[in-house]
């Protein structure tokens, strides 16, 4: 992309000016920052009072949460009417019944309407579906 440095691996991760990331809106940032950071065993990275982010040890990628006033949910699956999903993460795993198992744990909530025997459709706490896959699936 113009306007972003070339990525240097030898320059310390927090001097790097190539970052980018993906910010979900919700009600309270903080508390779903608390529920991926656990979720994805990444620390929480930044933290203001609008919003938090968390990343991974090594990399340039974040997931960003912003507060958002008046915050609605998307429904899963769609529905007419109702608000719509505009997009939602994904995450690989290797066992997928024991990552299932620990978001539950965290605060999510299975959907109801699950399309694949290798992924599950989660729903975080605030409400944004996001999807654990095994196998290659996706």
């Amino acid at each position: 992309m113009r306007g972003r440095p070339e990525p240097d691996p030898d320059v310390p991760r927090r001097a790097r000016h190539d970052w980018w990331g993906v910010v979900l809106d919700a009600p309270d940032p903080h508390r779903l920052a608390r529920f991926y950071s656990e979720l994805l065993g990444w620390p929480i990275a930044k933290e203001d009072d609008d919003g938090a982010a968390i990343a991974p040890a090594e990399g340039v990628a974040y997931l960003g949460f912003q507060r958002a006033d008046g915050y609605v949910p998307p429904v899963w699956p769609a529905r007419e009417g109702a608000p719509r999903m505009s997009t939602h993460l994904d995450f690989e795993v290797t066992d997928l019944r024991v990552a299932v198992a620990h978001a539950l744990e965290l605060g999510a909530r299975e959907a109801e309407f699950q399309p694949q025997d290798t992924v599950r459709v989660l729903i975080d706490p605030a409400g944004h579906p996001f999807c654990l896959y095994a196998d290659g699936a996706g």
